[in-house]
């Protein structure tokens, strides 16, 4: 069974002397990616306070990788790309961006989707000029008992409408909930939440309330469950996620359940030590939901999203 994931953060490492994109010693490499099952792997570029500079050297390096292993991976736009990369046996290579609170207009907004991005976020754990994060603090320490309601900013509202109208996926995983509320209110274009679990099972700040998995469902979007135990909140990640999985299957629907590992932007878990794991992972989703519900979990969710808003 092939699969996507919506979200690690292999690339912000891959910048650091010695790690490459393609073999090395983090959680996910393109060659233990291939080999995993994955057919298209979302790699976000993370800034925290970061520049426009910053953040276009990031899609330099991203762009530069990928060429220098086109015999196993290839750059993806379009459906048609990832089609294309899957018929020839190469692991799909999607851009993405988490926190761009670098980005000062709707129209630079829209410009990340000729530099290749097609899925981004507004925000990370630190307010920006876009918006308010889902994390709060008390003390200096993150408070992940309480939530956030304040929404979007104006120039947040003005990026967030000229994404969609570029065509580039709006991710909502860090955003709080006052941001997301106003960006589903009415809502017909679909969104993602890209590596968040569900608050049911263990309540904090970062996971999606029932009321919004369901808004996300109801706009035809996914959530990523992550393999964070801290989000989880269990010691094994791969038998915790599965029941994430099952508790947005059952809150939104069988269309609206992902992958989104959040690879390298945490510790190896226990359970889910490095992508090397998801044929297991695969498995234990076919087992438990049955492969028709499995596929989609692992693959046709998101390829659906994908299509629908990036062509």
């Amino acid at each position: 069974m092939f699969y996507t994931d919506l979200h690690c953060d292999t690339l912000t490492h891959a910048k650091k002397p010695g790690e490459r994109m393609c073999n090395n010693r983090l959680q996910a490499d393109f060659l233990r990616l291939k080999a995993a099952g994955c057919a298209a792997q979302c790699f976000a570029v993370f800034l925290r306070g970061g520049t426009s500079a910053d953040f276009y050297e990031y899609v330099r390096l991203f762009n530069e990788q990928v060429a220098e292993n086109s015999a196993l991976c290839a750059s993806v736009l379009s459906c048609a790309d990832l089609k294309a990369a899957m018929a020839a046996g190469k692991l799909g290579c999607i851009l993405t961006a988490e926190n761009i609170g670098f980005v000062r207009s709707g129209e630079e907004a829209a410009l990340l989707r000729s530099a290749g991005v097609r899925m981004a976020s507004l925000v990370w754990n630190d307010e920006n000029a876009l918006a308010y994060p889902n994390l709060k603090y008390a003390g200096g320490a993150p408070d992940f008992s309480a939530r956030e309601g304040r929404g979007l900013k104006p120039l947040g509202r003005e990026v967030a409408a000229a994404l969609d109208g570029a065509g580039i996926i709006i991710d909502v995983s860090h955003l709080s909930d006052g941001g997301l509320d106003e960006l589903l209110r009415g809502r017909k274009i679909p969104l993602v939440a890209s590596h968040s679990d569900a608050c049911a099972l263990h309540s904090v700040s970062r996971n999606l309330t029932d009321g919004q998995i369901k808004g996300i469902a109801g706009c035809g979007g996914v959530a990523g469950v992550n393999f964070c135990n801290d989000f989880l909140g269990g010691d094994d990640a791969m038998e915790s996620a599965v029941r994430h999985i099952a508790h947005i299957i059952n809150t939104g629907g069988e269309d609206c359940a992902a992958i989104g590992s959040d690879f390298d932007g945490m510790p190896p878990q226990r359970g889910m030590e490095s992508c090397a794991r998801m044929p297991e992972f695969l498995e234990k989703l076919s087992a438990r939901f049955g492969s028709r519900v499995a596929e989609k979990v692992a693959c046709k969710n998101f390829m659906r999203v994908f299509g629908a808003v990036c062509g």
